[in-house]
């Protein structure tokens, strides 16, 4: 790097597809931004890059300790805010059998 201050982003990582609670998302994440483009090897032609920040993912409990963490190490950041959580519906499968259903049934 030729002087310039690293970018990070810290943000708090969706819930994967396969989760349906919110068990792990309550904690913050810190990423780098990449510093330089991704390029094809030459012999392989496999994509790569010499910047090995893109590997690193730190985790702290909560923002605050993210953001001093980047502070203290004068670590340029942007901080995403996550947006609020939708409650979570609970589904009962008698449901599925009521008489006075709303729509119609697909099988």
């Amino acid at each position: 790097m030729s002087g310039l201050k690293p970018l990070a982003r810290i943000h708090r990582p969706p819930r994967s597809a396969m989760q349906s609670g919110r068990a792990n998302t309550h904690e913050w994440v810190l990423e780098y931004a990449p510093s330089e483009g991704v390029r094809l090897d030459p012999l392989t032609g496999w994509p790569g890059s010499g910047d090995t920040r893109n590997q690193l993912s730190l985790r702290f409990p909560t923002r605050e300790a993210a953001v001093a963490y980047a502070q203290t190490r004068g670590i340029s950041f942007e901080v995403e805010t996550p947006p609020a959580p939708k409650p979570i519906q609970p589904k009962v499968y008698a449901d599925n059998f009521r008489t006075n259903r709303g729509e119609n049934w697909t099988h």
